[in-house]
């Protein structure tokens, strides 16, 4: 049983130390391109989607290739990361990660899906819940990474209550939306990491 227990506590041990240290699986460049996804989508909307409240299929259609687009680039830089460092707490928190963000994106992927079956007259809404959902998922990671990524969650909130507040009616899921909450906040995302993360270490090489 001491063997156990101890065991049991190196393992709780190697859980803490990977909370507390930060993760640097989430590139700037595989961020900046979901900020250039989402301003991309917000550019072709007025184009494919004029009217979005009367063509909801092509509104959602387009939103989720650019969601699975974004969600496809992330994944594929943590995956290069945990591969090419070969680091077993690079894994763990690359899976930490996942475990974190996974019930946001399933509430939204969900919430879409209720609302745009059953309550088509509050489709409006989904822009604003998404930013909050996804403020709320940068959040709760507050450990795992840079503290001015905080900034950036509450960017997300922010912009997601100010979308639940004015972008409706005429407004009401308006490209304008999804560029002003998602296009400025990847590209702050995106700068948050670069600034923080990889140009000390650019800058050490060139020392």
């Amino acid at each position: 049983m001491r063997l156990h227990d101890a065991l049991d506590q190196i393992a709780e041990i190697r859980q803490q130390v990977g909370r507390a240290v930060v993760y640097r699986g989430l590139r700037s460049s595989s961020v900046a391109v979901s900020a250039a996804l989402a301003w991309a989508g917000a550019a072709a909307q007025p184009w494919l989607v004029p009217d979005p409240m009367l063509s909801m299929r092509r509104y959602l259609t387009l939103w989720f290739v650019v969601a699975v687009g974004s969600v496809l680039a992330a994944a594929w830089a943590m995956v290069q990361r945990a591969r090419l460092s070969g680091s077993k707490l690079e894994r763990e928190q690359a899976l930490e990660v996942v475990e974190r963000l996974s019930p946001v994106l399933g509430a939204g992927a969900w919430l879409t899906v209720v609302l745009a079956l059953w309550a088509r007259e509050q489709v409006w809404m989904l822009p604003g819940l998404w930013a909050v959902l996804f403020g709320l998922g940068v959040l709760s990671m507050r450990r795992m990474l840079p503290r001015p990524m905080m900034a950036v969650g509450m960017w997300y909130l922010a912009s997601g209550l100010a979308c639940l507040a004015w972008a409706q009616g005429a407004w009401a899921l308006s490209s304008v939306a999804m560029a002003s909450t998602f296009g400025i906040g990847q590209a702050l995302a995106a700068g948050v990491l670069f600034w923080t993360l990889e140009r000390p270490a650019s800058e050490h090489a060139h020392d």
